[in-house]
């Protein structure tokens, strides 16, 4: 697959993996849609290591791989980019 459609497949993946994980982003709908073009691309490195083949066209396999791949993506950005919140007595 080329990266043209990775990266179509990435913006998808991004607005899926954000209704799968809802809640605030710190960096709003542009890096949602950047996470999701990375996890994209992540899916399918770790589809090529799984199945020692590449990923060709749009099929269920390389969408669920680049929804879970945006998934971890964004669960990494929101972990490290949350900001400590001190409790009010």
């Amino acid at each position: 697959m080329g990266i043209i459609a990775w990266i179509v497949l990435g913006l998808i993946a991004g607005a899926i993996a954000k209704a799968i994980m809802p809640g605030p982003d710190p960096g709003g709908i542009i890096v949602t849609i950047l996470i999701g073009i990375v996890g994209a691309f992540l899916g399918g490195f770790l589809g090529n290591l799984l199945t020692g083949s590449g990923l060709t066209g749009f099929s269920l396999w390389s969408i669920l791989l680049a929804i879970v791949g945006a998934l971890i993506l964004l669960w990494i950005y929101r972990a490290t980019t949350r900001t400590r919140r001190t409790p009010t007595v």
